[in-house]
Parts: C-alpha cells; structure tokens; sequence
C-alpha cells in the first residue's frame, strides 16, 4: 500500500450522449483534465418588453409583466478543456488525439448515413426533409450538475504533432448551451433531465444561509416600505 492509497481520485467531467427513446449511453467522453475556470451565463425570460427597464419611468414595457418569468433562464457554458496523449503513457496512441477530437467533433456532424439518407429522399422527390435529429447530449460536472446541451461553439488549437502529423497535445474551447423545456418537446426525455437538474438548483438553494436585514444595514420589520438604512441622517 502506497501512502497516498486513502487520497479520492478526482472525479471528471465530461460529456454523455444518450439514446432519447431508451435512455441508454451511446457514448461516454470523459475530459482528460478537469478545466480551471468555467463560464457561465444565464439570461432570464422575462415577459415584460425590452423596454422595461426601470430608466426613470421611460420604459415601454408593460408594467404588470415586470416580475413575470415566461420560462426557464438561458443558460450558456463556456470553458478550455486539453487533451494530451504524452500524459497518457500507459494507452497504445497510434492516431495521436485524432479520436478523442473526431469524438467531439462529431457532436456537430450528422453521420454519411444520416447524409445519404437524407440525399435519398430527396432523390425520391420529397419536398421537405427534416432537419437532421442528433442524439441527446448531456454535459456533467460531478454528480450534482447533469444536465442537457447543445453544442454551441467548439474551436480547437493543435498545439504538437508525432513524426506522422497526428495531433498529440490541443487545448478545446467549448460552448454549451442548457436545454430547458422551452427548446425541448413535452415527454422528451431531455426535457426530463433538465427538471431534474433544475430541481437539484432548489434543493441547493435551500442549503443556503439564510442572512439578516441588520448585515445589510437594515432597520425594521417591514421592508415593503418603512425600512430605512442604519447611520443615516
């Protein structure tokens, strides 16, 4: 037994692609390193016009909808993730990264025979095709961020060759943007996935120490109107 034998190993982010009908993985990618730093963006939906924005009585917004939420924030992630085949010594790496990179890039490319399909029937005279479905793409952050994404941004920066030009070291930039129930049908399992990650935001917003009125410098019981700020004239 070595000394650092009872140290946890960390536990990796990463990306699962997930049959919709049967909820079954198809496919598992887990990041090599877990990124430094990550990005995030919500954007709320609010009912209320663009316009409503407070600015002295100017706005243009209907006043009853200010405090109305039409739907579920926008959601948007942005982090670097790198890969790099000379950390990983003990894996056979004939292709260099080309897999680990075609894995991900396939996230945003429809298969040749989902293109063959689709040139079919158009051979046959469909007038419309639909768009091409890609599978159900869940991004995870341990156990209490699972949730559904689309890939919205991937660029890639090739940064080490082998002696036959395969990629052996890239830094990923990623673009996720959460799915909710407002871009998901009802019944989809995405859109079950997402009420669960959004039920476990609750759970943690529960957790949350509760402050008081006198940490924010605050006096009196009733805050609708009669409250007023400690030390003022």
């Amino acid at each position: 037994m070595t000394r650092y034998a009872d140290i946890p190993k960390p536990i990796r982010s990463g990306i699962v692609v997930v049959d919709p009908d049967r909820g079954t993985p198809q496919r598992i990618i887990v990041l090599q390193f877990n990124p430094d730093t990550l990005e995030r963006s919500l954007s709320p939906q609010s009912a209320g016009g663009s316009g409503d924005s407070g600015g002295g009585g100017s706005g243009t917004g209907d006043r009853n909808e200010a405090l109305r939420l039409k739907g579920p924030a926008q959601e948007t992630w942005k982090f670097t993730a790198e890969i790099d085949a000379t950390d990983q010594f003990e894996v056979a790496a004939p292709d260099g990264i080309h897999p680990q990179l075609a894995t991900l890039e396939m996230l945003v490319q429809p298969t040749t025979q989902q293109i063959r399909d689709a040139s079919r029937l158009s051979q046959k005279g469909t007038i419309e095709i639909s768009p091409i479905e890609m599978p159900l793409t869940l991004f995870t952050w341990g156990s209490k961020r699972v949730m559904p994404v689309r890939l919205t941004e991937l660029s890639i920066n090739e940064s080490a060759f082998d002696v036959n030009l395969n990629p052996i070291r890239a830094s990923l930039g990623i673009g996720l943007k959460v799915l909710t129930v407002s871009d998901l049908p009802a019944g989809h399992r995405g859109a079950d996935l997402y009420m669960a990650h959004l039920a476990q935001k609750e759970r943690l917003a529960t957790a949350a120490r509760r402050g008081s009125l006198g940490g924010l410098g605050l006096t009196g019981g009733d805050i609708g109107g009669s409250a007023t700020l400690s030390g003022r004239g």
